[in-house]
């Protein structure tokens, strides 16, 4: 995918909660973090862990009521980690959505 593909999508700064699901080794790791911007294609979040492009990644992206005008919604989005880039003492990750479900709550 190139940089114009990348961005066909809009973008919106959104500071947004998500907890995050993957594979570290054996384990399968859960971790809070926040996004910094979303489209309905993929995301960018700060993470301490250590991401790497290709890598599969399932989050679930909350939009509170604010954003939705009724009560929180809870999105479960599986997706491929695209980039990964240093972001002051974290990482920076881009990942992109390949499919997606609304859930009731968090599960």
């Amino acid at each position: 995918m190139n940089d114009m593909e990348r961005r066909m999508s809009r973008r919106f700064n959104m500071n947004l909660p998500l907890m995050i699901r993957f594979q570290n080794g054996t384990l399968k790791v859960e971790q809070e973090a926040r996004t910094r911007d979303v489209s309905f294609r993929g995301l960018y979040f700060v993470i301490d862990n250590a991401f790497q492009a290709g890598m599969p990644v399932e989050f679930v992206l909350t939009l509170p009521k604010e954003v939705t005008m009724a009560g929180d919604v809870h999105i479960q989005c599986y997706g491929t980690v695209v980039r990964v880039e240093d972001f002051e003492s974290r990482r920076g990750v881009a990942a992109r959505i390949d499919r997606y479900e609304f859930v009731s709550a968090l599960a």
